[in-house]
């Protein structure tokens, strides 16, 4: 065969292949597409994957890799990176007491709008953490997210003396995301700034993490299908990949669902998330919600009142969320073992089409059990 059949036959294969490349990245979710184009900038040279890590006495402050912003990125959907993060090289007893996350422009590091942050989320491997304190019967029971920051929420610490208490030398997963709700002729470059505050002193008390959210049922032969039965109290899920659940009994549930314009409540129990086999106090809550939501509640569903409601505010010009209120008390508030909790999220759609939502707590016990242990030792 000619050299030259042999170069138009490989040149109708590449054409072919570009051709299909194309067409399957168009019909990607701009979620893979970020991650698509996240992956070949980075292979290709054209950005920065690393991150640049100082650790000074008390502050571990990471700076993401770069992210592209080029056109719309609602919640969950914007390029991320992740890291494995040490506090420390030695198994000292750390005490973690903060977090906060900003994002700054590419080249200067000058901060920019905290618009640009979908959320950042601290990760533990539950195995080492609860075998390191002998609390081995705790493996597996929740998902290992020690908190989560997020647009409205990008700063939140403990109570005075109270922290999480963790080796220095074990491992946490960070995990960092952009967002990008108004601006859709973006064409620009930014990075998060994540910083973790921790302390050797002793003196604290420490917090055990439970993560609760709403999880809403729908119709899993037809997810979609609209309008809902509203006596069914059944939901819209964005997609049935992620964040979808089974309660157990064959039905579905789904954690991140679609609102429609208009004021609305939704609400779901929480009891087999809290897990609670005794009363346990609670001290902290970091709270996450997507844009239009108003306010979310802790909801003693057997006393009919709220244990706390936390206020949100949303910006008035655009969308966003200009702050989501956090719960911190050093007296702490009792939950029971004998009392049902549910999670109540008031949302107002302001915009004339379906948003996407979420809600969700990451709250902080006192945990007694590894006090005792820490005592001891």
């Amino acid at each position: 065969m000619r050299k030259s059949k042999i170069y138009k036959i490989l040149g109708v294969l590449m054409a072919i292949g570009i051709l299909g490349s194309a067409i399957w990245y168009s019909q990607l979710p701009n979620r893979h597409k970020a991650i698509v184009k996240s992956f070949l900038f980075e292979k290709l040279g054209i950005t920065d994957g690393d991150w640049n890590v100082s650790n000074a006495t008390g502050t571990y402050a990471m700076i993401s890799p770069e992210f592209y912003i080029d056109g719309i990125y609602k919640s969950m959907e914007g390029p991320k990176s992740s890291k494995y993060v040490q506090l420390s090289q030695d198994s000292t007893l750390l005490w973690l007491t903060g977090f906060e996350v900003k994002a700054l422009e590419n080249q200067s590091g000058i901060p920019v709008s905290n618009d640009f942050i979908c959320h950042t989320n601290i990760d533990f491997n539950d195995v080492k953490y609860y075998s390191s304190f002998h609390l081995e019967k705790r493996i597996g029971i929740q998902y290992p997210r020690l908190t989560s920051l997020s647009h409205g929420m990008e700063k939140f610490n403990f109570p005075d003396g109270y922290g999480v208490p963790m080796k220095g030398n074990e491992l946490l997963y960070v995990t960092t995301e952009a967002l990008n709700h108004n601006v859709p002729d973006a064409d620009f470059w930014i990075r998060h700034k994540v910083v973790i505050h921790y302390t050797k002193d002793k003196k604290r008390k420490p917090l055990m993490s439970r993560t609760a959210f709403i999880m809403l049922p729908y119709d899993k032969r037809n997810p979609y299908k609209e309008p809902t039965d509203p006596g069914t109290n059944q939901c819209i899920p964005v997609e049935t990949k992620n964040h979808s659940y089974d309660d157990g009994k064959g039905n579905k549930l789904s954690g991140h669902w679609v609102i429609p314009p208009g004021k609305n409540t939704y609400r779901s129990s929480i009891d087999t998330q809290l897990q609670l086999q005794d009363s346990l106090r609670l001290h902290a809550a970091a709270i996450h919600v997507h844009p239009f939501a108003t306010s979310i509640s802790l909801f003693d569903a057997t006393l009919g009142k709220a244990v706390f409601t936390s206020a949100i505010v949303n910006h008035k010009n655009n969308i966003g969320l200009t702050k989501i209120t956090p719960f911190s008390s050093e007296e702490g508030i009792w939950l029971y073992k004998t009392h049902r909790y549910e999670i109540v999220l008031e949302v107002n759609n302001t915009t004339a089409i379906p948003q996407d939502m979420m809600g969700s707590m990451f709250l902080f016990f006192y945990d007694k059990e590894l006090d005792d242990i820490l005592r001891k030792n």
